[in-house]
């Protein structure tokens, strides 16, 4: 029987439109008649004719229109690569020019000239042999990878500063009782995918390598941070023309944020019409089902995170929200609260926390939310974007866009609705926790206690976590109160205190430091829970009750998520 419309075809991962079908009593198509003004009848098959004719036309332009683009590209390259003024950047415009070259040019070219020489190399040489052995023995195999890097990384690289390799051991304990942890905290330990998991772990690994190790990887996501930061900040010529530019200056959550949240959220908007979103989606549908089996909506969520934000990348897989599993759910909030994003980088920066620890923190967090959210909340589902995507261009009826700009508008729409949820909720949940400080306080007097706050409560409660990252012995509790002071306020506040800390008479040890720059960068906060909830919650609103259920659990795995990130940071410093 044929799925209704508009519901989800399990078997085929379709979203199906809705559709007005007209039959007659035997069963058969009735040839439609569409009445003009003057009473006219048009018959169906005229209409089709002209419709094809409209589509053969299009289909040249647009043809045309690639070929020009194409050139144009090309022109543009060769420009900025004969220029002085250019010529050092030579790198990143090749990139950019020819990934734009390859993508014109595969509108053309079957994908099967590059797929097909693959496939033959790979699949009778390698995943063929590999999947013939049993399932235990490709686990065996993943696990003992997995400790080959954690421990060459650990005790096969060079010490510095004041690290030994005794707190380096300890790093690794951390890592192995984190693990424990999820495991029994899992909601579905036999449902828990190992490779996921492992593969997860890995990545989390190579790219800490990749990035402390290497100039090449630190330079590589310094631009791309670097870039969405700059296209983020173009928000702030909106906001100059309704405040003024003292204002904006300031860096007020009210005008700055909540101004690039509505920008950010109108462009994907228009993006998602002229339909490039749907194509990056399908890519990493791709990429992150043969990598770690998981859908093309949480991955690039997750991938988006570290680079927009935790709302602004929830919102780049919009008209999927409202049909993903809790799982997914679960993952897209993980992600958001493992990471920072590219808008608050430079205010980090400009507290002396290095931009090399913040990028690579964010960055080894993507895989490392992935496999923390599937050992939490395995997948028991089947998600609609796992392998493959349907390209989707938005709602139908009277909100469709009639065209790119209309789409950016009423994106803009959309922007200040998520806006005024995303304000509502950290004003009343900071609120909540400041009022529970001053009743705590009250208490606390009684007992001939100044300042008993949740963050004085959670920062000996998180003197064990501070302790399995590795940090030297006298200075755990600081750290410890650091993090503290980064759950209960945000990840601001924690990097002001520690900033105030090292221009103190008694600061932080290198290794100390370091390992304190990486654990605090994360959204995971009470006030982001509030954010987290608020743009879920405006993109479906009808999982509203879903998401307020799993927010706290991804906002602790988040939390936890990159304090793992600072435990392998312990192991290489």
């Amino acid at each position: 029987m044929a799925a209704p419309a508009g519901d989800f075809d399990v078997e085929n991962k379709f979203l199906h439109r809705k559709t007005s079908v007209s039959t007659n009593s035997d069963g058969n198509r009735e040839t439609a008649r569409v009445v003009n003004p003057g009473g006219d009848l048009e018959s169906t098959e005229e209409k089709d004719e002209g419709t094809q004719a409209n589509n053969t036309f299009d289909k040249r332009l647009r043809v045309v229109v690639l070929i020009a683009l194409a050139a144009l590209i090309l022109g543009w390259w060769i420009s900025s690569t004969i220029l002085t003024a250019t010529r050092g950047q030579w790198v990143v415009r090749t990139v950019f020019a020819w990934s734009f070259l390859l993508i014109i040019a595969f509108r053309f070219i079957p994908n099967s000239v590059v797929t097909e020489p693959i496939a033959a190399v790979w699949m009778p040489y390698v995943q063929v042999p590999w999947y013939k052995l049993p399932r235990t023995a490709r686990l065996t195999i993943g696990w003992l990878c997995l400790l080959a890097i954690v421990f060459g990384s650990a005790f096969g690289l060079p010490l510095t500063g004041n690290s030994d390799y005794g707190h380096r051991a300890i790093s690794v304990l951390g890592l192995f009782i984190f693990q424990c942890g999820f495991y029994l905290c899992s909601i579905n330990r036999s449902a828990i995918c190992w490779p996921t998991v492992i593969v997860g772990l890995f990545l989390q690994q190579t790219i800490a390598l990749f990035v402390l190790k290497t100039g090449a990887g630190f330079s590589l996501f310094k631009y791309i941070a670097d870039l969405a930061n700059d296209f983020l900040s173009e928000a702030d010529v909106g906001a100059t023309f309704f405040f003024d530019a003292a204002t904006v200056a300031k860096g007020w959550f009210f005008v700055n944020v909540l101004a690039a949240v509505i920008f950010f959220i109108a462009t994907i908007q228009m993006l998602y019409y002229l339909g490039v979103m749907q194509w990056m989606v399908k890519g990493f549908a791709w990429l992150f089902f043969k990598l770690m089996n998981v859908s093309g909506a949480e991955a690039v969520v997750a991938a988006a995170s570290p680079w927009v934000g935790q709302g602004e990348s929830a919102c780049l897989v919009k008209p999927y929200v409202d049909i993903m599993t809790p799982s997914e759910l679960h993952l897209c909030m993980t992600s958001g609260f493992s990471t920072i994003s590219g808008s608050v980088l430079t205010a980090y920066v400009a507290l002396g926390v290095p931009p090399q620890n913040l990028i690579t923190s964010s960055v080894m967090s993507i895989p490392a939310s992935i496999a923390i959210s599937k050992m939490r909340i395995p997948e028991l589902d089947e998600p609609v974007t796992r392998g493959h995507i349907i390209v989707d261009r938005g709602d139908e009826g009277k909100e469709r866009p009639v065209n790119a700009l209309h789409a950016f508008s009423l994106g803009g729409l959309f922007g200040l609705k998520v806006a005024g949820q995303i304000l509502t909720n950290v004003l009343t949940i900071l609120s909540l926790v400041a009022a529970i400080n001053a009743v705590l306080t009250w208490v606390g007097h009684g007992f001939g206690i100044h300042q008993l706050t949740l963050q004085l409560v959670l920062g000996y409660i998180g003197y064990p976590l501070a302790f399995f990252l590795g940090v030297p012995s006298n200075e755990i509790l600081r750290v410890s109160q650091l993090l503290a002071t980064k759950l209960i306020e945000n990840e601001f506040a924690a990097y002001l205190e520690l900033s105030t800390i090292q221009a103190s008479s008694n600061p932080l040890s290198q290794r100390a430091f370091t390992i304190a720059s990486y654990s605090l960068c994360g959204f995971a906060n009470l006030g982001s829970l509030g954010i987290q909830i608020g743009v879920l919650g405006a993109l479906a609103p009808s999982r509203g009750k879903t998401i307020a259920t799993l927010a706290t659990s991804a906002m602790f795995c988040g939390f936890i998520s990159t304090l793992q990130t600072a435990g392998i940071a312990g192991m290489l410093v």
